[in-house]
C-alpha cells in the first residue's frame, strides 16, 4: 500500500507552532500596554469631568475654594454629574479641595 503525500509533515507543524508562538510573543505584550494606556486616558477625561463638576458646584453653592466637596455635592440627580465616574484600572477618585485637582490611586492616572 502506498502512502498519501497529501499530508502535513510533523517537522512542518512545529514550525508553523513555533512561528505562532513568536507572533503572540511580539503581539501580547503590545496589547496589554494600549489596554493599560487606554484605560489610562479614560481615567484622565473622568478627572477633568470630576473637576469640572468641582468648578460648577463651588459656582453654583458659592463655596469658597478652599472647601472639600462629598460626593453628596457632586453625584445624584440635580448635581453636576448623575453619577460617580469610576476608574476603568480599578482605581478610587480622591476629590479634594475646590481648588484642587481631582487625583486617583492608580499610578500615571494624572493631568
Amino acid at each position: 500500500m502506498k502512502g498519501n503525500d497529501s499530508a502535513f509533515t510533523l517537522l512542518e507543524i512545529m514550525i508553523v507552532v513555533t512561528l505562532i508562538g513568536v507572533l503572540a510573543a511580539v503581539a501580547i505584550p503590545s496589547f496589554t500596554q494600549s489596554v493599560a494606556k487606554t484605560q489610562a486616558r479614560a481615567c484622565i477625561a473622568n478627572l477633568k469631568t470630576i473637576d469640572m463638576a468641582k468648578a460648577e458646584w463651588m459656582v453654583a453653592a458659592q463655596k469658597p475654594s478652599d472647601e472639600i466637596p462629598s460626593d453628596a455635592d457632586l453625584f445624584g440627580d440635580g448635581k453636576p454629574l448623575r453619577a460617580k465616574p469610576t476608574c476603568p484600572s480599578g482605581g478610587t477618585y480622591d476629590l479634594r479641595r475646590a481648588s484642587e485637582k481631582p487625583v486617583c490611586s492608580v499610578r500615571g492616572h494624572a493631568f
